[in-house]
């Protein structure tokens, strides 16, 4: 059977605005010498083999390279601790690439699984500012950028990854401690989209 999910989702990383590895595709270097990254999806609308998992929370973790193409990343999953075993198990084949789709093509730069784990997420989309608290690991918070004088956020078009258009984004809190993963880097880049996927 097939699966879709929608929703919006925000992510922080330590580059300097903006990260180039999300800009070049991951054909240029990231600005520390590894990229640590979360990235946090707050799912709407979706199912997974008929499995209704609309308001479900979903927060990756990732440790790469500087230069992400090369692979050997090390990933941890979190999510809601009211998943049910159905939703945690379809989440996690989704976003493990197992299930094909966006996922997959990121999968084959994965080296080492960190873990998957039920938690209790706070997961805040609220205009401009998103934030997202998993359990103790993580405290963050970004706010999308609006240039001087420009009543509109800041945006990048024609990303392919995990959607379309990006807003710019800094962050207001940042504090990761998670599968091993460590970051602590406030005022560095991020960037949220709503993001719509199916395979």
């Amino acid at each position: 059977m097939a699966w879709e999910l929608s929703g919006t989702y925000f992510e922080h990383c330590p580059c300097g605005m903006v990260c180039p590895c999300t800009t070049s595709g991951l054909t240029l270097p990231a600005t520390v010498e590894r990229c640590t990254v979360v990235l946090a999806f707050h799912i709407d609308a979706g199912t997974i083999d008929g499995v209704d998992v609309a308001g479900r929370t979903a927060v990756v973790v990732a440790d790469a390279p500087r230069l992400m193409s090369e692979g050997g990343w090390k990933v941890g999953l979190y999510v809601d601790d009211g998943a049910t075993d159905e939703q945690f198990a379809g989440l996690g084949a989704v976003f493990s690439g197992q299930r094909g789709g966006l996922w997959a093509a990121v999968a084959g730069l994965v080296g080492e699984m960190l873990g998957a784990e039920r938690v209790p997420i706070t997961y805040a989309d609220e205009g401009r500012t998103h934030r997202v608290r998993v359990g103790d690991a993580i405290d963050m918070e970004i706010e999308d950028w609006v240039l001087p004088n420009a009543d509109e956020v800041a945006t990048l078009t024609g990303m392919t990854f995990p959607a379309p258009v990006l807003t710019m984004a800094r962050s207001t809190r940042s504090h990761v401690d998670a599968f091993g993963v460590r970051m602590d880097s406030p005022g560095t880049n991020g960037h949220s989209a709503p993001f719509a996927w199916a395979a």
